[in-house]
């Protein structure tokens, strides 16, 4: 079996998946708000919720979308979208980052430095 290659976006195709991704990302934003909602809701047994069931399905198929693009979505808290898409800065392996509230992709980080790491993309 031979895994998928990964896509590697310049800064222009990150940006050109924009209007989708935001979209994407909205929805996920607003599933997570109404899973945090039903949990406390219900309490102790929310895993167990059939609403919080049918979410958690919702948000895999939205996750995926983002994968089948070629990125990945990292706010695991569902409080502000962040979305890392693979490229390559400078002969190096590295996550363009895009933020929800940013208008377009204007950083990066390594494979491992996460958003504490972002640095501005290079002119």
């Amino acid at each position: 079996m031979t895994l998928p290659q990964t896509k590697f976006f310049t800064v222009k195709e990150a940006n050109q998946t924009l209007p989708l991704v935001r979209k994407i990302v909205d929805d996920i934003l607003d599933v997570g708000k109404k899973i945090r909602a039903i949990s406390i809701e219900v309490g102790t047994h929310a895993e167990q919720d059939p609403q919080i069931t049918k979410l958690m399905d919702q948000l895999e198929d939205l996750f995926v979308e983002l994968e089948d693009l070629g990125c990945s979505y990292r706010d695991w808290n569902f409080t502000m979208g962040l979305v890392d898409f693979p490229a390559i800065i400078g002969g190096e392996e590295v996550l363009l980052c895009w933020r929800s509230d940013e208008l377009s992709v204007q950083y990066y980080h390594g494979m491992e430095g996460g958003f504490a790491g972002r640095k501005l993309l290079p002119a």
